[in-house]
Order: structure tokens, then sequence, then C-alpha cells
């Protein structure tokens, strides 16, 4: 749209994102139509029966959407707060409000949403890509080398360094050409992934890429050596890479690239694939997550779980098998679709999200309010605890005015020692001793 308007065709641009869009909301749509269709139903009987601990079967539907125990469990403590005591269960459009608003925050990990690139001229943006094999990472570095060479006009290049799997550099291969984009592979010279890593960076920055994708090997979290392997390319990033050097000459690690490591995660594995994840974030560091293969999966809630487990994004997401079938991700328009609120999901009505978003945000304001005016009305039926002349008994009498400290001394109250008669008994000691 910025490019468009720069160019004075903002008209142009503005159909475009609004083609996007449409494209994008019906790609999401059919992604999670299984996981859309059994949520939906579930949250329906619940509504309409008559269970006997309905607090108890939405916890267990929630976690049959995969959304994990700790959201799930987020959710039904913010009905149960909103539900005043005695009255009856949300109703559906309450529940609704609840359900989105909580997904939505479960997602705002307070980390950057959109792929991050390079802010230097002179340097490429080096986007690192993960995932165990059968995840979708090749067809996926494929298919953003596409969006990024059509949509963002930049030069790409591939790094083919996953050399581990036989036919994994001809894949990657095949898809630089659909792509129209460049690759860099194996040669005599460079065998190793550290060794093609190495060319590669040298071939963007000497030819001025803008992005270098960098293709690893597909791996289990559990396979010590591929991992140490991954943390190694990552080092020979940051070495090539370098700003600076320390007083022997010797580069200092550029530890802001590579510009994102991202993780691709099938949508189908679910919560599967969150210790292998929770791993390679904890070895390597992660900065994104990728999912793939929405549209054949009915587990889409997993998605929830495992960026809010992990507190990283989601950033991407493919929608279908189609080259233009991988999306930016949007927690809002992932949850619409999850639940299916608004039109474009097979909801009621194009403002239902607002409308939703509106509803929750009164209902918590009634919540707040209520809560705050039982707390005064506690306090003012409770007068102030004092003590009465009846030595340690508690009363809640009116507190009288305190008595003067001379005339507590005088009474020969408080600690033994002190007080007139005190003094009086002292005189008389001394005599005696005389």
């Amino acid at each position: 749209l910025a490019g468009a308007a720069y160019k004075g065709k903002l008209g142009e641009g503005l159909k475009d994102l609004v083609d996007y869009t449409a494209t994008t909301n019906a790609a999401f749509a059919n992604g999670l139509a299984k996981s859309r269709d059994r949520l939906k139903q579930n949250l329906e009987l619940l509504l309409t029966g008559s269970s006997d601990d309905v607090m108890e079967d939405l916890l267990d539907i929630l976690l049959q959407a995969d959304l994990g125990m700790v959201t799930s469990e987020d959710v039904v403590q913010e009905v149960k707060s909103l539900q005043a005591s005695g009255q009856r269960f949300l109703n559906r459009d309450e529940l609704m409000s609840v359900l989105r608003g909580k997904l939505i925050e479960a997602l705002e990990t307070g980390k950057p949403g959109a792929v991050q690139f390079s802010e230097s001229s002179n340097m490429p943006t080096v986007l690192f890509i993960m995932g165990a094999n059968g995840m979708g990472k090749t067809t996926t570095i494929g298919k953003l080398a596409y969006r990024l060479r059509t949509e963002g006009n930049q030069t790409v290049l591939m790094a083919a360094c996953d050399t581990f799997r036989a036919g994994a550099v001809e894949q990657l291969e095949q898809w630089a050409d659909r792509a129209e984009v460049d690759c860099f592979g194996p040669s005599e010279v460079a065998k190793t992934p550290a060794a093609v890593l190495y060319g590669a960076l040298d071939m963007a920055i000497k030819n001025k890429y803008d992005t270098l994708l960098v293709d690893t090997s597909g791996r289990l979290s559990n396979n010590d050596a591929l991992t140490a392997e991954l943390a190694k390319m990552k080092r020979v990033i940051q070495k090539r890479m370098s700003a600076e050097s320390d007083a022997d000459g010797k580069p200092i690690l550029n530890t802001a690239v590579p510009h994102e490591t991202l993780l691709v995660i099938d949508a189908a594995q679910g919560r599967m694939a969150l210790d292998s994840a929770k791993v390679w974030d904890t070895e390597i560091g992660l900065t994104g997550l990728i999912l793939t293969k929405l549209d054949g999966s009915a587990r889409g809630g997993s998605v929830v779980a495992v960026s809010r487990e992990l507190d990283v994004p989601v950033k991407l997401i493919g929608v279908g098998e189609g080259i233009e079938d991988l999306r930016d991700f949007s927690s809002d328009t992932f949850v619409d679709g999850l639940l299916g609120i608004g039109k474009a999901f097979g909801g009621k009505s194009n403002d239902e999200a607002e409308k939703l978003e509106a509803r929750l945000l009164t209902m918590r304001k009634e919540r707040d309010s209520q809560s705050k005016t039982k707390i005064l009305k506690a306090v003012s039926s409770n007068p102030t605890p004092t003590l009465s002349s009846e030595a340690g008994n508690l009363t809640f009498e009116p507190m009288n005015e305190m008595t003067p400290i001379t005339e507590f001394q005088r009474s020969g109250g408080g600690r033994p020692g002190m007080g007139a008669n005190s003094s009086k008994k002292k005189r008389k000691k001394k005599k005696r001793k005389k």
C-alpha cells in the first residue's frame, strides 16, 4: 500500500489490499473449517444441554480443541468471574465474546508479529528456517521466496544447507525455479551445512541480495549432533556479518543476526510439536513460528497453545498447497476464523467481531464495578476494632479520646516500673538501705 501511494497509485493499492484481505479470509475460513465445525458443535451442545457441571464441560471442550490447559483454564476462570453468583450461565454471545477476547490475548506475546528485515542497505536480511522432517519446511521456504519477490519486489537467494536428507537440495532448487529466485547449494569446495551457508552469505553480500533464506536439515530435537550443527550455523552467520572486531582483530559476533529464526510446525501435529519446540527455543532461540498444513487439520487450536507456552509469536501460516498459499498471521483473523465470527467465517454480520469486543468490555466493567461495591459495603459494615477496659479483649465500640500520657503514668499503667506509684516505692527502698 505504501509503495502504491509512493507511485501515485493509491487507488490500485487499496484495491489490491481489499483483494488480499478477502483472499486471506477465504483461505482461513477453508483452512480452519474442521477445527471450527467441531468446536462450534461442542459449544452448541453445551449451551442447549442440561449439564450438571457446565464449567467442567466447557473446560473439556476447550481442551479437545487443542487450546492447551493454561488457556482453557483462563477462559473458564474468566467465565466464572463474569457470571454473577447464583445466576444463569452466560448466553451464546456472551460466551463467544469471552472466548474471542481470551484467545486473542493468549496469542499476544508482546513481540513483533511481522517478519523482521535488515535495516542496513549493505547487509541482506537473513531468515534462518528450522523444522523436523515432514513439517513442510522446504515448501514453506519456496512459498516465502515467491512472496518476497512478487509482493516485496526483493532479490532473494536460497541457501540449500540440508545436506543430510537425500533429495533435499534438488527439492529446494525446484522451488527456486518455481519462485524464480536463485539458489546456492553444496559443491566440491563446500559440502557441510556450515560451509554451504558461509558461501551463500558471501554471495548474498557481494551481489547485494535483499534476503537470504537458509534451509536447514530436518531434525528431531533429541538429535544432539544436528542441534549442535544448527548452533554452529547460527554462529557462522553472526561471525560473517560481524560489524566490529576485538582488540586482537577477531570479529565480534553480531547477535542481531539472523534477523529471524523461524520454526515450521505442522498443524496436524498439534501439541505434540511443543516439546521439540521448547528444546529448540532453549538451544537455538526462536523468534517466530510458521504454521503449515492448516487446510487438512482439525487441530487449529494448537496454534494458541504452542505460541503461548513458548511465548513466541506465529508470523506466517500455510493455508493450502499453492505457491501463493502462505499468509501473514493475524491473531484477530485467526480467532474469528476458528470461532466462526463475522460473515467471512459464517457468522452473523460483518461487524460481529466489533460487537463482541464491545460486549466483553462492558461485562468486565460491570464485574469490576460490582467487585468495588462489595468491598466498600464490607468495609462500611465493620467498625474499627478497639481495646476495651478489660485487658486482652477486643470490642467494636467507637474509640474514645486517648488518655494523656501523664495521666496514664500517674495511674500506674503501662510497663512495670513506670508512673507515680513506682517512684514512691523506689524512694522507700533507698531509706531502708540507709
